[in-house]
């Protein structure tokens, strides 16, 4: 979870502070050994369209994005692609994932997979700041880079955190998280020309978008809206598009259960999917960093390294 509101100075002063109470805090040198269980208390909202219950994490190499065709999972990190088999075996990365990109990127975002192809949010992106915005389209077997689709200037969207495919309208939609439309608009392309549709506001807005799937008619997103050091949860959202320039978001999911070390929630939200041969939820949680303008800095206190993990929850009716 990222704290906006901090300058980089003090940011990092503060990172000082808790890498100094961690070297003392000997005793919780191994993070993985010190966190909690998840007990299975992700409260679902008022109108949300699912109930949801934990069934088990498996921890993973990428730090972005979740996405499953239902036989694998594939993963993604700032700058790599991961498949896994789904008991969590890694059976093929690619750590050189921009190769071939027609403009310069370093970060990927959020992924999908739809037929056969894996679509990758790509940019350009440097202490919350992105820029050279493009939809990569990856080989789901390979992982290489097949085609790619520039954005849309004309739009607004400043930076790519999420994207995902609508399969029945054939939409790409992307989400952002920076800048003054974070959280309140996502942004639509065409599935089969890479073409700019329309942006779609959302209300109310959440903040910090980070993932985004789709699923049944609707959009769910991630939001990375709790702030870490206070132990708030970040959330689930779903968002009912229509063809108006606007959409109606409703609390879906507060993800109280996310493990921890003592009483401070040290997990960042990233992308979300949906499983549907199993009927599960999808979501990677990242815990141990802290994060500053979208970059890793430091460890909190009783890690020395960033534990990214994909989190499984059984929906029903």
């Amino acid at each position: 979870m990222r704290d906006h509101r901090r300058v980089k100075a003090i940011a990092v002063a503060l990172v000082s502070l808790a890498i100094a109470a961690g070297c003392k805090n000997q005793s919780q040198s191994s993070a993985a050994k010190d966190a909690s269980t998840n007990d299975g208390s992700s409260k679902a909202g008022p109108g949300a369209a699912f109930a949801y219950n934990f069934v088990g994490t498996f921890e993973v190499k990428g730090r972005q994005g979740i996405a499953t065709d239902g036989k694998v999972y594939y993963v993604s990190g700032s700058k790599g692609l991961y498949k896994y088999e789904k008991s969590g075996n890694l059976i093929a990365s690619n750590e050189s994932p921009f190769d071939g990109y027609p403009t310069a990127a370093n970060h990927i975002g959020g992924i999908d997979v739809f037929n056969g192809e894996i679509f990758v949010g790509a940019e350009h992106f440097m202490d919350g700041v992105g820029k050279d915005i493009q939809i990569g389209v990856h080989d789901a077997d390979t992982l290489k880079l097949k085609r790619a689709f520039k954005f849309e200037p004309a739009s607004g969207q400043l930076e790519v955190s999420a994207i995902c495919v609508d399969t029945d309208k054939r939409v790409i939609w992307m989400t952002s998280w920076v800048g003054e439309e974070s959280g309140r608009y996502i942004y639509a392309y065409s599935l089969d020309s890479g073409t700019y549709l329309r942006k779609v506001h959302l209300q109310p807005p959440p903040q910090w978008l980070q993932g985004i799937h789709y699923l049944k008619g609707k959009l769910y997103v991630t939001a990375d809206d709790g702030t870490a050091d206070l132990g708030e949860p970040d959330n689930l959202y779903r968002i009912d598009v229509t063809d108006k320039s606007y959409a109606l978001v409703t609390h879906e999911l507060a993800f109280t259960d996310v493990k921890r070390v003592g009483d401070i929630n040290q997990g960042e939200i990233e992308g979300s999917a949906v499983d549907q041969t199993t009927g599960e939820l999808l979501v990677l949680i990242n815990r141990g960093s802290h994060i500053v303008l979208g970059m890793p800095i430091g460890f909190y206190p009783g890690y020395d390294r960033e534990i990214s993990e994909v989190y499984r929850y059984k929906m029903t009716q």
